[in-house]
């Protein structure tokens, strides 16, 4: 399983499913990070946190630990089958 703290900087990939659980997933989702959407990973701070992504045209920084529970696809191919 690959995850949003998994992927490099400048590279793109499409979220396959959220994990975790109540008010945690739900802040998530309302950070714009839901099934299906794009996310761009700009930078990531010097010792690893947080990590500022582009999502629906907008920056956003998340934690490792949230990050963590995005589960991505390993490649954008893989997300058109």
């Amino acid at each position: 399983m690959k995850t949003l703290r998994d992927v490099a900087i400048g590279e793109t990939c499409k979220v396959k499913k959220l994990h975790g659980e109540g008010a945690v997933k739900r802040r998530i989702m309302d950070m714009g990070v839901t099934k299906n959407v794009d996310i761009y990973v700009r930078k990531v701070a010097p010792l690893g946190d947080p990590i500022e992504v582009t999502v629906r045209n907008y920056e956003l920084s998340i934690r490792k630990a949230d990050a963590e529970m995005v589960e991505v696809y390993e490649e954008t191919g893989e997300a058109a089958k």
